[in-house]
């Protein structure tokens, strides 16, 4: 299912799910059901059977009637990761480094702010005297249990749903913090998109796959575990000129390793909480130097799209 939170004619916040081009909502139809979606994720054992049997219900708005929110506006935690070898071959070549091997050893991640968060056709503003702002195309998996010590072949068990992540950076501010090895500051801390909805885990079934050293991209190092991904097609534009095309398949570090890795140690993961994939192989202007395209400025309309989730659409402001 398409889980959406939106506001509905009456200037209510809700929740619902996609059904015959429109939305139902969640508590109109049902009201012991939630209006939020943190609450619905923490619960959603009791409430998606109901959903299920009910997925094909006449819509109760149309998208022209309500306006469509970030899924997950308040993520109890976010961690964003660097899953691509691709991107950090690119990234590293425009920063001047190489790829530390740490990164061959065990996935990468930094916490993100997860109170700025902004949904689809959100108006993201530039921060001052930025220069170089960029867009960053990710996958983001959304937890729906509670655990510590997850294996990797266990963690499907703690995955509630998948959506688009635009990762936005200052890359200006990010050049100057990053002198100082303390991993990402203000460069980061302006927004984070979510959306367009929330796919629950089921529907990604069909895109799982596997893949071979003979499919696989050569200049890449082949991953240390050939399952556990999807073949979902990605792609960025600004102002409908296409930046990048790749596929979700090309991830080094896979979603179930990256969970694995944030809850060793005896840390607890909590439904809701939000892991990033890190960013898509040219999925980002700072990996062709913004030759491709200039740095982000006010006017300029970004979309994202990952196959079979949708489009998350914003717009730069000043």
């Amino acid at each position: 299912m398409k889980l959406y939170s939106f506001v509905d004619p009456s200037g209510r916040n809700k929740i619902g799910w996609l059904s015959q081009g429109g939305i139902v909502d969640m508590n109109t139809f049902n009201a012991s059901l939630p209006t939020d979606m943190l609450s619905f994720i923490q619960h959603h054992s009791e409430h998606l059977p109901w959903l299920e049997k009910n997925k094909n219900l006449r819509p109760h708005y149309l998208f022209d009637q309500i306006k469509i929110l970030p899924p997950l506006p308040n993520p109890p935690s976010f961690r964003d990761y660097i899953g691509f070898e691709q991107h950090m071959l690119n990234a590293s070549k425009s920063f001047g480094h190489t790829i530390g091997e740490a990164w061959y050893e065990m996935p990468i991640f930094y916490f993100t702010n997860h109170q700025i968060i902004t949904g689809p056709d959100a108006e993201i503003k530039r921060p001052a005297k930025e220069t170089r702002m960029d867009l960053e195309l990710e996958m983001a998996v959304i937890i729906g249990k509670k655990g510590s010590n997850i294996n990797p072949d266990h963690a499907d068990d703690y995955i509630f749903g998948y959506t688009i992540f635009n990762d936005w950076t200052a890359r200006a501010i990010q050049r100057v913090e990053m002198q100082v090895p303390l991993g990402p500051h203000k460069g980061k801390d302006f927004a984070n998109t979510l959306g367009p909805c929330i796919i629950t885990k089921d529907e990604l079934n069909q895109f799982k796959c596997e893949i071979d050293p003979t499919s696989f991209p050569s200049h890449l190092k082949f991953p240390p575990d050939p399952r556990f991904r999807f073949d979902l097609k990605m792609s960025a534009k600004i102002n409908d000129q296409v930046i990048c095309n790749g596929n979700y398949n090309t991830v080094y570090w896979t979603f179930p390793y990256q969970i694995a890795r944030a809850s060793e140690n005896d840390v607890t993961l909590y439904p809701g909480d939000v892991l990033g994939s890190g960013t898509l192989g040219w999925g980002s202007l700072i990996e062709n130097n913004f030759s491709v395209h200039r740095p982000l400025e006010p006017g300029d309309v970004v979309e994202l799209e990952i196959e079979n989730i949708g489009i998350l659409r914003n717009k730069i402001v000043s």
